[in-house]
């Protein structure tokens, strides 16, 4: 064979594999094998609205933005939480309030049960939200859009900070909007993260919402002096974002109940 096809062949070969091999990485990104029970696509879930008038059009875009998939639909309702954001079974709410000057400036708190999701938290600190670089509409439409969609079931597209971004808000950035780096902007989800979702989802469950020994409000489980904003209350780190943060915590509840912890860290 000629040397210089059999180096053409070589090549393009590579190129085939590079291709196939970045599209699976970068579209299977599902947050192991956790979702909410269902039966029947799509399904409906509540977010419940504990934040303040300065994020009420980010909590909008992003029910809008994550309800144009063909297997979620969200609704806003009345928050039923507290100041420090307790869950409520069969629901996600989502917070902002100034947490504490601790470092993180997202969190999404999930409880499972099984494989099934059983309730969920979104928050967002305005201790880092209230200053520069932060206090700007990308960062906090890019942060709730991303802790919310943890809640569903998604892990991060890319956990590096300074690389382009992909156009999504499952990316980690340092420039959401992408105007500075004249990136894409990941303030919304892509059609990877919707044709996620659809993986996630495509079998049915026998119930709309996850079971679990979880009231609402603070779990039983957790102990009634156990403050859920500290990290010191998340359980183990399992996973490190690109800076050396831990950016995964994993709490075993007992009773075949785990709470996971995602944190995006303010710089």
């Amino acid at each position: 064979m000629n040397k210089k096809f059999l180096v053409i062949l070589v090549a393009a070969a590579v190129l085939i594999a590079a291709g196939i091999f970045s599209s699976i990485a970068y579209a299977n990104h599902s947050w192991d094998k956790y979702h909410w029970a269902r039966t029947t696509n799509p399904f409906n879930l509540n977010l419940g609205d504990n934040v303040s008038a300065m994020w009420d059009t980010y909590l909008g875009t992003t029910s809008g933005d994550w309800s144009l998939s063909s297997v979620l639909n969200t609704a806003i309702v009345a928050g039923q939480s507290t100041e420090n954001c307790w869950p409520t079974k069969g629901r996600v709410e989502v917070c902002n309030n100034a947490y504490g000057d601790n470092g993180w400036l997202g969190l999404a708190q999930i409880w499972v049960r099984g494989s099934h999701i059983t309730q969920g938290v979104a928050k967002m600190n305005d201790t880092y939200f209230n200053i520069a670089p932060y206090n700007t509409a990308a960062w906090r439409q890019f942060v709730m859009c991303q802790e919310v969609g943890h809640t569903f079931g998604l892990d991060h597209q890319d956990e590096i900070f300074d690389n382009p971004n992909l156009g999504t808000c499952m990316d980690y950035t340092n420039d959401p909007s992408g105007t500075i780096n004249e990136w894409l902007s990941n303030e919304h989800p892509n059609q990877h993260d919707y044709d996620q979702l659809v993986t996630i989802y495509t079998h049915l469950d026998g119930g709309s919402k996850g079971r679990g020994n979880s009231a609402n409000g603070k779990p039983a489980t957790v102990g009634q002096n156990i403050d859920l904003n500290d990290s010191s209350a998340w359980g183990e780190a399992m996973r490190k974002d690109s800076r050396g943060n831990n950016s995964l915590y994993e709490r075993d509840l007992g009773n075949n109940e785990r709470l996971f912890t995602f944190v995006i860290w303010a710089n």
